[in-house]
């Protein structure tokens, strides 16, 4: 075989194991139910939990990579503290070793045979069940095929002077394999197809144990890469659960490279007792090293979060924000239970609706790096909120319901839709703030660039009195239409109707100064942003509130209060009456 034809094999082979890796891994999260961010939102109570928590969701989807990021979103978004998170991290190094143990089986003869079953599954039965596992026993075929192509295209290296030579040099200086491991998993994307090219290369003879360990050791550093990526430009938290999980590899790394002799010992005497074939030596290996770093590390997780607090400093601002709580139990055993705790948590939605425009209004009066993360946080939270509880209520739908709760239900529903698009207005708002600036900056950066003198124009019009008394209006709405979800207040509500008529007006006086400026040559396209764009997204939140004033206030706005509606929760709000 040319050396042209051992590389083509190669990353053909590498580009059918990766495949294979990630369609397994999908395959296997459909057939879970695609509720591992719940798993990991949900059990992350005590370190314990959290470490379990990890290694089920890593086995499940195959890629400890993507446990690690889902575990930097939900830090970034406050459902997750950062010591449960580095709890979960460390149970994901650990669930990333159930792939090698996969492949020490070597199936690879089977491989064919496995695509076929899989590929029938997929192409001939419509039942989803069937298909997720026709997908799973695909990707399950696809990962040996490409292990057999790697193994084919790799085994004329034992032969070759410079590739011994660097074996050589690896087992005399473990550092320089824990480097290639490093970079190599680095450039991959994958510490599974790191393994996985270890144990063929084993397998084969062309390097031994001693060499192959130290590879092992600086794979764990170079799956970090993608945690590191997901954090760039995220929140503290979530660059600092990035770095929890360089701290933690790292440091495992160090301690097995010192004790390489005794660790390399201790797995010939074991491998050799339960007379395990040279590809499941290297996953006990692997397993065995991440089970005992787990084992040292996971009484120091206070010092983990200490040290990594430090490493990034920084104000990490605690949002409070919980995950949902609904039992769908109550759906089957008494279903006005189940829609007062629906009621409960579409109130909390609101809360959170109500912050993020709160923190928008400041982003507004000062643009701050911070509350730009707070309002994508409080975001991410709305919309998860959305997704449970519009999944709840439709469930509900399905029980018998007597005709009040079958209201109930059906304006629980929209309401829930009402604060998830409050919400998305909240996140445009920002983002167009954001790009007034951008206009602005690049505009006089362009007459600097001239060398034109500065113009007789207003600075960009970041406090305007009209505005900021939208800004004050829509969010007295929404606090209202909160307290009158559980208070039945019908005086409030017909407060909020004709607070509606003067947040009409202010829009349309924004838009008649934005006309005005132009007229007289003052307009901006940044002044535009902030009249037209702005207003537009306050007057459109407002009108969501109008849904639950007019539902409180009944019959004569097409809607009937239901009675023993509200219950009674505390939000937090503090917004004075007019």
């Amino acid at each position: 075989m040319s050396y042209q034809e051992m590389l083509f094999s190669f990353l053909g082979g590498l580009g059918i194991f990766l495949f294979g890796i990630k369609y397994m891994g999908d395959g296997l999260q459909k057939a879970a139910g695609d509720r591992l961010r719940e798993v990991l939102n949900r059990f992350t109570s005590t370190p314990l939990r959290a470490v379990l928590a990890g290694i089920i969701v890593t086995g499940l989807i195959q890629s400890s990579s993507g446990t690690t990021v889902l575990a930097v979103g939900l830090v970034s978004a406050g459902f997750m503290t950062l010591r449960q998170a580095i709890g979960v991290i460390m149970g994901a190094n650990v669930g990333t070793t159930v792939t090698a143990f996969i492949i020490g089986f070597n199936l690879s003869a089977y491989a064919l045979p496995i695509i076929g079953v899989g590929s029938l599954l997929l192409f001939f039965f419509k039942r989803k069940s069937l298909q997720n596992i026709g997908q799973i026993l695909f990707g399950f075929g696809c990962l040996f095929f490409g292990l057999k192509l790697m193994g084919t295209a790799m085994e004329p290296l034992k032969d070759l002077p410079q590739f011994n030579q660097l074996m050589l040099d690896v087992s005399h200086i473990p550092i320089l394999g824990v480097g290639i491991g490093t970079l190599l998993t680095m450039v991959l994307q994958s510490s599974s197809a790191t393994i996985g090219i270890l144990q063929q290369l084993y397998s084969q003879g062309s390097l031994a144990l001693e060499a192959a360990l130290p590879i092992l050791f600086g794979d764990n550093i170079g799956t970090t890469i993608t945690a590191i990526i997901a954090a760039l430009g995220a929140s503290v938290a979530a660059k600092r659960t990035a770095a929890a999980h360089v701290v933690f590899n790292l440091v495992g790394a160090i301690i097995f490279t010192i004790l390489l002799g005794p660790f390399t010992q201790v797995v010939i005497a074991i491998t050799g007792a339960l007379n395990l074939n040279p590809s499941m030596q290297i996953a006990f290996a692997h397993g065995l090293f991440n089970v005992t770093n787990l084992a040292i590390q996971f009484w120091f997780i206070p010092q983990i979060e200490i040290l990594v607090k430090k490493i990034i400093p920084g104000d990490d601002k605690n949002l409070a924000i919980r995950s949902v709580e609904l039992n769908e139990d109550f759906l089957h055993t008494s279903p006005s239970i189940a829609l007062r705790q629906a009621s409960s948590e579409v109130i909390q939605m609101g809360n959170y609706v109500y912050r993020s425009m709160t923190a928008a209004k400041d982003y507004y009066v000062k643009p701050d790096d911070e509350l730009k993360d707070e309002v994508e946080q409080y975001e991410e939270a709305i919309n998860q909120y959305d997704i449970e509880l519009t999944e709840f209520l439709a469930k509900s739908a399905t029980f018998e319901l007597s005709q009040t709760e079958s209201q109930e239900q059906a304006m629980l529903l929209e309401f829930t839709k009402d604060f998830e698009r409050i919400g998305d207005h909240c996140k445009n708002i920002v983002n167009f703030v954001e790009e007034a600036c951008d206009v602005e900056k690049k505009q006089r950066n362009r007459e600097k660039r001239k060398g034109l003198p500065a113009t007789n124009r207003p600075q960009l019009l970041l406090q305007d009195e009209d505005l900021l008394l939208l800004f004050e209006k829509v969010a007295k709405n929404i606090h209202d239409a909160l307290e009158i979800l559980e208070s039945g207040d019908t005086q409030k509500a017909q407060k909020m109707l004709t607070r509606e008529g003067e947040i009409n007006s202010l829009v349309d006086l924004l838009r008649s100064k934005y006309i005005r400026l132009m007229n007289h040559g003052e307009g901006r396209a940044a002044d535009g942003i902030l009249f037209i764009d702005i207003s537009s997204n306050l007057e459109r939140s407002s009108d969501r509130t109008l849904h639950i004033a007019k539902y409180i206030l009944g019959n004569d706005y097409g809607f009937k209060t239901p009675a023993a509606y509200h219950p009674q929760t505390e939000t937090g709000l503090t917004l004075q009456e007019d």
